[in-house]
């Protein structure tokens, strides 16, 4: 099948040699450099040939689990411009066994799934930590190995496992914490990203609330146009990942992701960053914030707001520790980073340059200098490693859009080449450069609220996308911070 308009295809060349003979196009070295310099999403190829993952599809994941039972988040297959959050899905506690059967005789039956129609609900096993599904198994953690991105002693014990059926998504959101690498095992999913100075295209809001998860009011497959007019403006990303292909996405780049084959695996890690060490102070004071005021609301109705991955103490009383713990650790952090620089600059006989949190022009504390380059330096630097074994991801091109009552629906093409490509569209995660932070860019989002939402009722929700918006909580957490170390 032919690549939609702006996609870019590359064939996984070399994949399928002799594995005895078989040279890796990067070292672990390089790999890292590439990600901890990369400012764009992007696809490695023919990385992951020896890894025993790569054989992980869901019969064998199903006879290595046994019976244990497994919980699916269950979804509408339907157009509806509103996200499919996860305080609106059902859950299903059910084998990869029946999970299988379920989907491949596309009958509900009498086994857990009786409840929901195959052609109108998907199921998707998402956010299965390897530490919790197969603490009796510890043995298949070194099946990942994630040390070949130079990532030396990263196994499945930090990874996180997914598996889906077609049409199960995760709706558009931000990580707040690292940036990924993500390996698809089988299957395919579609990848729709954004840059992070699109966040006030996709109306950010923490409800539902997740800790270190910022989703996005649109659906970004059927927009709201008329509700979210700004989105017109969000410069979106697409690829569609195959088996065997790793896709890195940098710092706080918003990501859709769907599955668009009857069943995917997919296998992704984390990977921390020095800006965690801010990122967790804004954490703890969106926590405080939210939880205080719904709290408030309706003291006995958490599970409208609270994502049911949320399972920690809300209570005021430990929020406030946690974020006294967070900015403790932060100012300690940065109080060691500077007294370190200063002690390798008066070795090196070079003058110290104090950074001090007023001055530095990206917003971040404890920036590492691979992150602080220009980003057409990073770029030039990196440009030359594109290829068949490593593809950036594009942006994509501008797709025909029709209307649908007062809904604009964008016109979605199948990016999906033939077996062993993909397409290459983009959506910047978390290693991009910083958010905007300056009162245009706030000024902006509140205008964006004020079309969203045009009643004259203000409901706590209203409240709380303008208090703890990702660029209001960093400069909180900024003054925070400056309160600490003057």
């Amino acid at each position: 099948m032919a690549a939609g308009p702006g996609a870019t295809t590359a064939t996984a060349a070399g994949a399928a040699g002799d594995e005895g003979e078989y040279v890796k196009p990067f070292t672990p070295e390089k790999a890292k450099d590439i990600i901890m310099s990369l400012q764009q999403p992007a696809v490695f190829c023919n990385m992951v040939c020896d890894w025993p993952a790569r054989h992980w599809n869901a019969k064998h994941l199903s006879e290595v689990l046994g019976g244990k039972p497994v919980r699916f988040r269950m979804g509408m297959k339907n157009t509806d411009p509103a996200p499919q959050f996860e305080t609106t899905c059902s859950y299903v506690e059910a084998t990869l066994e029946e999970f299988l059967s379920w989907n491949c005789e596309q009958s509900a039956g009498s086994g857990p799934f009786r409840d929901y129609d195959h052609s109108q609900f998907w199921a998707y096993a998402d956010y299965k930590y390897f530490v919790s599904l197969f603490e009796d198994k510890t043995d298949v953690f070194q099946d990942v190995m994630w040390a070949d991105f130079g990532f030396a002693g990263r196994t499945g014990r930090e990874s996180t496992l997914w598996i889906g059926s077609l049409g199960a998504h995760t709706p558009c959101h931000l990580d707040s914490y690292g940036c990924n690498l993500v390996l698809q095992v089988q299957g395919r999913k579609r990848w729709h990203l954004f840059p992070p100075e699109d966040t006030p295209r996709l109306y950010p809001t923490r409800i539902p609330y997740e800790e270190s998860s910022v989703f996005s009011r649109v659906n970004v497959v059927h927009p709201d146009l008329r509700h979210f007019p700004r989105f017109r403006e969000a410069r979106r990303h697409t690829v569609t990942l195959g088996p065997g292909q790793v896709l890195f996405v940098p710092r706080h780049w918003w990501h859709y992701v769907e599955s668009i084959d009857p069943v995917t695996v997919s296998i992704n890690s984390w990977i921390e960053l020095e800006e965690d060490h801010q990122a967790r102070v804004e954490e703890a004071i969106t926590r405080v914030l939210v939880c205080a005021l719904k709290t408030a609301e309706d003291p006995n109705n958490t599970k409208a707001w609270l994502n049911p991955t949320e399972v920690e103490d809300i209570s005021h009383e430990t929020n406030c520790r946690y974020l006294n713990g967070a900015v403790s650790a932060l100012v300690d952090h940065y109080r060691t980073s500077e007294e370190g620089a200063a002690r390798a600059s008066a070795t090196n006989g070079e003058c110290a340059t104090r950074g001090t949190l007023d001055g530095q022009a990206s917003g971040e504390v404890g920036q590492p200098p691979s992150q602080r380059l220009p980003v057409g330096t990073a770029e030039q630097s990196t440009a030359s490693l594109f290829g068949p074994n490593l593809i950036p991801v594009t942006p994509s091109a501008k797709e025909p859009s029709r209307a649908r009552g007062d809904m604009f629906e964008i016109d979605r093409k199948d990016f999906v080449p033939g077996d062993g490509e993909h397409s290459g569209e983009s959506r910047c995660t978390k290693r991009q450069r910083t958010m905007c932070t300056d009162e245009h860019a706030i000024a902006g989002q509140t205008a964006s609220n004020r079309l969203a939402a045009p009643s004259t009722f203000i409901s706590t929700d209203d409240l709380l996308d303008c208090l703890v918006n990702p660029q209001v909580t960093r400069i909180v957490a900024q003054l925070l911070i400056q309160g600490r170390t003057l």
